[in-house]
């Protein structure tokens, strides 16, 4: 089977407005596999139109210039027509001025094929992933070609062999996405952290039934962490979850109401670093998006001890640690330098504890008691 991807990498603006909704168009690149297979690629121009992009109410729609068609259709430009109305994409109205703020759209497309099932003539689907640079915008979209009543009039699309509509595109939707608003996130050792997922689908439901999967991949291994099924009907009791991260968890009832598919790790070791895919599956329909955690094994101080510290004198002691430190030598560096004279809150959120409230490892000027 011919694999097709579509990657975009900058884009141009033009939208048409009405009731606070506007069209975002992007330049994009079809990669397509070369006829031998291995390496060999064929790139080939082509542009992207997500139709009614919601607008925040504060925004201008003056600004926005409409999307005018070619008056005659190319049958060898690819224009694929996308409405993004029902589901939205969230935080989609980033990608109205990313190109004024000098943000690189990354979105790679390929076709997709249903697990499971022979595709049919009448459809075809693509799976798209957008993402925005230097902001949290993720998003996986699998979208679905319109039927378009053919006449002795229409015309095909050269390249992909599907019917253009009047205006010389690709009608298609967004029947099912998935999307999180974090792509990296550092939480300290042996603390607590949220890696954020949602999906979203058509108001008629792809299926009752969604599979959610957390797996972690780091250094070139991977394994499991959570894995849940459950019902959209909000049956009680459906949800079956098998977690074999000890400490890992996700609350069925948002799954059903929110799409919320969020997953929580607590207490966190440095095994718990990499890259966590979120795969949700309905139906016959699977997506991810792809977070990055750090866990900070340590503490980040700013620190800087000489002669005479806290204001005290003939301590004779100069000390300059790292910005980043083992924890083992936290108290030793706190006793030298009469760290206890800081607040307990700046303790807390360093995610270091200096002892038995009241204790003190030094005396004033950094003299050990």
């Amino acid at each position: 089977m011919k694999m097709i991807v579509v990657i975009l990498f900058g884009f141009f603006l033009t939208c048409v407005c009405a009731d606070g909704v506007a069209d975002v168009v992007l330049s994009c690149t079809l990669v397509e596999e070369g006829m031998g297979g291995g390496t060999s690629l064929t790139r080939t121009p082509a542009t992207l139109i997500l139709r009614d992009v919601p607008v925040p109410s504060d925004e201008s729609l003056e600004t926005l210039t409409p999307f005018v068609p070619t008056s005659i259709p190319d049958p060898d430009a690819i224009l694929l027509e996308v409405k993004v109305s029902s589901p939205e994409i969230p935080n989609a109205h980033l990608l109205l001025h990313a190109d004024c703020n000098e943000q690189e759209v990354m979105c790679e497309m390929s076709r997709y094929s249903p697990h499971g099932s022979q595709e049919s003539p009448a459809s075809t689907y693509f799976m798209v992933s957008l993402d925005v640079e230097g902001v949290e915008f993720g998003t996986s979209l699998i979208l679905q070609t319109l039927v378009v009543e053919k006449d002795q009039s229409t015309l095909i699309q050269n390249k992909l062999g599907l019917p253009l509509s009047r205006s010389g595109t690709i009608l298609s939707e967004v029947i099912f996405l998935v999307y999180s608003h974090m792509k990296s996130v550092s939480a300290p050792l042996r603390g607590n952290v949220i890696l954020d997922c949602g999906f979203k689908q058509q108001e008629i439901p792809l299926a009752q039934e969604v599979a959610v999967e957390w797996r972690l991949q780091h250094r070139g291994k991977g394994w499991k962490v959570l894995e849940m099924k459950t019902r959209l009907d909000e049956a009680e009791g459906s949800a079956v979850v098998h977690a074999e991260r000890v400490g890992s968890s996700m609350d069925a009832s948002q799954i059903a109401g929110e799409g919320n598919v969020s997953v929580i790790l607590t207490k966190l070791k440095v095994l718990d670093e990499g890259t966590y895919i979120c795969t949700v599956s309905i139906g016959l329909f699977h997506a991810q998006q792809v977070i990055q955690l750090q866990v900070i094994h340590g503490v980040v101080v700013p620190l800087s001890c000489r002669h005479g510290a806290h204001g005290a004198s003939g301590s004779g002691l100069s000390v300059q640690p790292p910005t980043a430190w083992r924890w083992d030598l936290f108290p030793l560096i706190s006793s030298l330098c009469g760290l206890h004279g800081l607040p307990w809150d700046y303790y807390y959120l360093q995610g270091v504890s200096p002892g038995p409230a009241g204790s003190s490892l030094c005396q004033p000027g950094g003299r050990k008691s």
